[in-house]
């Protein structure tokens, strides 16, 4: 009689379990097919707005190449490739903050926090100003200034281990050293390039071209795949070292991955539409609030990314009027108050233990 009521107690539990796997699930998938509709709506609004008014026969017309060439052009040589860099930059963004907060386990633990797109941000601006670069160059140059600075914060955060508040401690200061780098080279500049590293260093769209497109979808289609595939090790690493190590995760191994893919996705993101502030910071805790689970959940952190990023240039882009703000500009009135929010609960929970 107890072994039959122990198994019925077991099977019980075993479809409460199974249940609750079901409803996030569902959940989870819910959530991935209303933010790609969001997307895709606001792909459509940025194809159609602006200071030209275009009809949606007039883009499909373009799209198939028999509109008038006017149309063509304003469609898909302007406002395609700025709405496209808008979305794959959000998106790598939103994916990079995910991997680093799981990672890390720390809220502040965002690429544009940590000092990575600022160290992306040194060297694109030294290939600008410095070295006259363009194109592939800079983006080149971004992916190498990225991993130098995650190199030196990992190296100095490094205390027979590395944790998440010092990580984050040392790469806000590395960050704060970066930007005086940043700061002496555009006042060694010509005042119409300092302008114009300016705007980037801000985080713009503007003028993005099919030449910005390309690396992001080349990197992307390798990126994301990778970043995927590691994910299945960021549940285990939450639970600490010695939990995953048990579970039969290599740890050292999964963990250097996923901060590689990581990085090299901020950088990317950084090269085509500069260091546009909070996005990789918001994307992942507003991504994990939606779905209603502790868990990466990375697929929609990226979605929310690339929402926020597109959503905020379609703003810079009317909020005044005739006068357009770089995007960088309406992402940081979007998160420094939660930036705000987050510092004040975290010192709060912390005082009082």
């Amino acid at each position: 009689m107890t072994a039959t009521r122990r198994r019925d107690d077991e099977r019980s539990a075993t479809d409460v379990v199974a249940a609750v796997r079901h409803g996030d699930l569902a959940r989870s998938r819910t959530v991935v097919l209303a933010l790609t509709g969001i997307v895709l709506a606001l792909l459509a609004v940025a194809l159609l707005a602006g200071s030209v008014s275009v009809t949606v026969t007039d883009v499909w017309l373009a799209f198939l190449g028999r509109g008038a060439p006017s149309v063509e052009y304003i469609v898909r040589e302007v406002r395609e490739p700025r709405a496209l860099t808008g979305v794959l930059a959000g998106a790598a963004f939103g994916l990079s903050g995910g991997i680093f907060q799981s990672l890390i386990r720390n809220p502040l633990a965002s690429p544009d926090i940590l000092g990575i797109t600022m160290g992306a941000s040194v060297a694109a601006v030294m290939c600008l100003l410095v070295v006259g670069g363009s194109g592939v160059a800079v983006t080149v140059s971004a992916l190498c200034g990225a991993f130098g600075t995650a190199f030196l914060i990992y190296l100095l955060a490094w205390r027979r281990g590395v944790s998440g508040h010092r990580l984050v401690i040392v790469g806000i200061g590395v960050s704060a050293v970066l930007s005086s780098v940043v700061s002496y080279v555009m006042t060694r500049s010509q005042v119409r390039d300092a302008q114009q590293a300016l705007v980037w260093l801000t985080g713009s769209l503007a003028a993005r071209t099919w030449t910005d497109v390309r690396p992001l979808v080349l990197a992307l289609v390798v990126l994301v795949p990778a970043a995927l595939v590691l994910a299945a090790a960021l549940r285990p690493l939450q639970f600490g070292d010695e939990t995953a190590r048990g579970l039969g995760v290599g740890v050292e191994r999964s963990r250097l991955g996923l901060v590689l893919v990581a990085v090299a996705l901020a950088a990317f993101a950084t090269a085509a539409a500069g260091p546009v502030a909070f996005v990789a910071f918001m994307s992942a805790p507003v991504a994990r609030r939606l779905v209603g689970r502790g868990g990466p959940a990375l697929v929609p952190a990226a979605l929310v990314g690339a929402v926020v990023l597109l959503g905020s240039d379609l703003v810079a882009q009317r909020v005044l009027g005739a006068v357009t703000l770089p995007v960088g500009v309406v992402t940081g009135v979007l998160g420094a108050p939660y930036l705000l929010w987050l510092v004040a609960t975290t010192h709060r929970i912390g005082s009082t233990g």
